[in-house]
């Protein structure tokens, strides 16, 4: 009789929930990759558009067959590609290359061009064919660091990127013979030229329109030798210790003037609010409303006596002038602040 249901060393059964499209392991759920659920990293689905362009070409060869010595080259080399492709012929050469994701490969027959091919396996004749593979992938290149004298006499020292890539496989690789070397020479000497035209100030605050400017120029000449120039960045600018503790002694004094005038007119706007305070309050009306609210807050003093003072409130009635009633209030002001006493 079989007992697997009550063994606890038998794995428990899966399940498929039909309602939701979830499994479950037993009577635990186990985690499942949706859109709608948060902290799970969303994957893009492989689309044609996305994947490498195709470069596939064939040019006629009619005029590369070379008589009679090219018919015997390419059949020997037939015969010979036919043998090496057995695994087990180490003799003969193989026939077939490969060529990668991300590159293109050119093949030559007896060192002229006639066909391109796109990644994968490709079968060429080993005696009069050969095949070089060019990288059309985004490259990144750094500059060397550059020691530049600017406009207004001042050396810097200027790191920057180039990001490119090839856009014509055939001019980059039988049109320049190192395009990477061109690429980085040109860019060095273009930067040389824009820095050398602009002061240090506009370098440091128009960093991005340089670095347009230097692409711009780098362009025009690239793309004869079909390279695309996606940007040229300048990653940083070193200046020399004495310079910049110049520079920063100049922004720091520039700071302090800065603060001086605005301190200054603060001081010039508060005497202004003060003046006016001042002829506000001076008004029979507003010393009237300072003595109400002078008897409001001693009465709401704990510990205080509640004297009962004549004064006029209302200034040049007939209890006297406003100022009789001021010194009233003043008097009546003294009395409260003192110590509590019987009157």
């Amino acid at each position: 009789m079989s007992h697997a249901h009550n063994d606890p060393l038998k794995a428990p059964a899966m399940h498929m929930d039909h309602a939701n499209g979830s499994h479950t392991l037993g009577d635990q759920p186990t985690r499942q990759t949706t859109r709608d659920a948060p902290g799970l990293v969303q994957v893009q689905p492989l689309r044609k558009a996305d994947m490498q362009q195709s470069y596939a070409q064939t040019l006629p060869v009619s005029d590369i067959e070379h008589g009679c010595y090219g018919s015997m080259i390419n059949c020997l080399g037939g015969f010979a590609g036919t043998l090496g492709s057995i695994p087990c012929c180490i003799l003969c050469p193989n026939p077939y290359k490969t060529v990668r994701q991300g590159h293109v490969g050119l093949v030559t027959r007896f060192g002229q061009f006639y066909r391109a091919v796109d990644p994968g396996l490709v079968k060429i004749n080993p005696f009069s064919e050969r095949m070089n593979t060019v990288n059309v992938q985004i490259q990144v290149v750094e500059l060397p660091n550059q020691s530049v004298l600017t406009k207004d006499n001042l050396t810097v020292q200027v790191e920057a990127v180039i990001i490119y890539h090839i856009i014509n496989p055939y001019k980059a690789a039988f049109g320049v013979a190192d395009v990477r070397k061109a690429l980085v020479e040109r860019a060095q000497t273009t930067l040389r030229d824009v820095i050398g035209g602009r002061n240090l100030q506009s370098l440091l605050t128009e960093r991005e329109a340089v670095a347009s400017e230097i692409e711009e120029l780098v362009e025009a000449i690239t793309e004869r030798w079909g390279v695309k120039v996606e940007n040229i960045l300048l990653k940083d600018v070193l200046i020399p210790p004495e310079l910049q503790a110049s520079l920063s002694s100049a922004a720091q004094q520039r700071r302090l003037g800065e603060a001086k005038v605005i301190a200054a007119q603060a001081e010039v706007d508060s005497a202004r609010l003060m003046r006016e305070a001042a002829d506000i309050l001076s008004s029979s009306a507003a010393i009237q409303i300072r003595q109400l609210e002078a008897l409001q807050s001693m009465a709401k003093t704990a510990g205080s006596k509640v004297i009962f003072v004549p004064m006029n409130l209302f200034g040049g009635g007939q209890g006297g002038s406003g100022d009789n009633g001021l010194i009233n209030n003043t008097a009546m002001m003294s009395a409260l602040a003192g110590p509590s006493r019987e009157i």
